[in-house]
């Protein structure tokens, strides 16, 4: 029945179609059978202000989809014929952003439960061959890019897209047909230009004109694909055969992409909760090399036990509404790089200190796979902090105990432990002990160094459960080499002292 009053809308005639840009089709909540309950208040008050101040306004994108599938979504963009600076002034908390693509972010709340509501500008269809040609890309031509609103390189990717136009051009140059929806919360209709609502019914993910010239504009389509693939698989959607042909074709063109817009993208592929879905849908799709470095070092490790299982933890906090930290997955990326390299230093100098030997494998786990997209920042030095701090979970004094549990990172670097303990690397009553140490009150933490003092006095030869054993037991503070103790020299005693003999004797 629903089937028959979409095909008997999409059948009407639409006022003031056209062909170029699709035909609008207005469809109804009794057809579309959206429930209103799943919109967010705040996406719905940016419409209400919008639409109050005398312009067009719609949810947008991947919300309506997910509202037509009957998923409450997770974020929600809105579209508006505003411009930037008129959206700007209409909201207290609002920041225009990006140059490639100026948008503005409307900010609610504040602290780590604020919430950003996306608004965009209807952008016009133009022709890239009307467009200003750069020789080079952002980095290289950022002089000539200043003042330009229309840009291509060589290749036609679309380095500058902010000229404003109509609904119809906005749903024109949008990439699949079941994000070029628009809703009204107040009417309660649905605009669909692409018959975006007839695809989220035949569950087919399908690119608005030829695929091979959008991928064209924005390599990072390719993306894109695996990730709503890989998102919508366990509803049963799959790639379009003519939206999935040229996908090999275009992995050339992710080479003149920025890396830095790579590296987020990768991070959005692997920490939006479909982790694993999208290695498989990669593998499906044969894009298993030629991506991204560190894309194609995930699928190649996928199966290795501590990676494996970070990205299974990782699809779980997701599912739970738990935060994630990129740094914390790309730790345990990189980790059996780190542990090889730190053998290999320690064979090669069997003098060398132990800290110091992991601190070199570190630098070189990053130089070969890192680089300077984030190695120099915040999620970088998280990465290091994590790897450093394994040595020191199996120093297990009273001091030094003491002091690790009080770092800021103690928590993500307990998580990689016990991780590791998971996996078989470490112990599990090494994890154990470091989860009840740092649950108890300080009575029962000197209890528990007590008890493993006397266990290690009574087993003095034991051996070491640990994978970086120290020679002796130095405190260590982040990753800085400690410096180490100096022996006291005894004195010898002068004649007539001590035992009586002369130091000629």
């Amino acid at each position: 029945m629903i089937n028959k009053l979409i095909n008997r809308w999409w059948k009407s005639p639409a006022k003031g179609a056209s062909a170029r840009f699709g035909r609008r089709e207005e469809v109804p909540a009794s057809v579309h059978k959206i429930d209103p309950n799943l919109v967010d208040d705040r996406a719905i008050d940016v419409v209400d202000t919008l639409q109050a101040a005398g312009f067009d306004a719609y949810i947008v994108g991947g919300a309506v989809r997910d509202l037509l599938l009957g998923k409450r979504p997770k974020d929600f963009d809105v579209a508006t014929d505003a411009t930037p600076e008129q959206v700007k002034r209409l909201f207290r908390r609002a920041f225009i952003i990006g140059r490639r693509f100026r948008i503005v972010h409307v900010v609610f709340g504040r602290g780590r439960d604020h919430e950003v509501i996306e608004v965009t500008t209807f952008r016009a269809f133009l022709d890239s061959a009307d467009a200003a040609q750069i020789t080079g890309n952002e980095k290289t031509s950022k002089r000539q890019l200043e003042h330009v609103e229309h840009a291509v390189d060589a290749s036609g990717r679309v380095l500058r897209d902010n000229v404003w136009g109509t609904i119809e051009e906005d749903a024109a140059r949008r990439d699949f047909s079941i994000n070029a929806m628009y809703y009204d919360p107040f009417t309660g209709v649905v605009i669909d230009y692409h018959h975006g609502i007839r695809d989220a019914q035949k569950k087919v993910l399908r690119m608005i004109g030829d695929p091979l010239t959008r991928y064209r504009e924005d390599p990072v389509r390719v993306i894109r694909a695996i990730r709503f693939a890989a998102k919508l698989t366990s509803l049963g959607f799959k790639i379009e055969a003519k939206t999935r042909a040229p996908m090999g074709d275009a992995l050339k063109l992710l080479a003149d992409v920025p890396q830095s817009r790579m590296f987020d993208e990768m991070l959005k592929l692997l920490q939006t909760g479909h982790a694993i879905d999208t290695v498989e849908q990669m593998k499906k799709l044969g894009l298993t090399k030629g991506l991204y470095p560190l894309l194609d070092l995930v699928v190649s490790r996928a199966q290795d036990p501590l990676l494996r299982t970070a990205l299974q933890d990782t699809d779980r906090r997701v599912s739970e509404g738990k935060p994630v930290a990129p740094s914390y997955l790309l730790a345990c990326l990189l980790w059996a790089d780190v542990r090889q390299a730190n053998e290999k230093l320690r064979r090669a100098n069997p003098r060398m200190q132990p800290m110091m030997a992991l601190q070199q494998a570190v630098d070189q786990a990053f130089d070969a796979h890192i680089g300077d997209v984030s190695g120099r920042g915040r999620l970088g030095a998280d990465m290091r902090e994590i790897w450093m701090m394994q040595p020191r979970f199996e120093r297990r004094t009273a001091r030094a105990a003491a002091a690790l549990v009080m770092q800021n990172r103690f928590r993500a670097g307990f998580d990689f432990l016990r991780l590791r303990a998971q996996c078989g690397e470490v112990p599990l009553e090494l994890s154990e002990w470091w989860e009840a140490y740092s649950l108890a009150d300080e009575h029962s933490r000197e209890s528990m160094i007590d008890v493993l003092a006397r266990e290690r006095r009574q087993s003095p030869s034991r051996k070491a459960t640990a994978a970086f054993d120290e020679e002796e037991p130095v405190e260590v503070s982040d990753g800085v080499e400690p410096a180490r103790k100096r022996r006291r020299r005894r004195r010898k005693p002068r004649t007539g002292e001590g035992s009586g003999t002369s130091p000629e004797a």
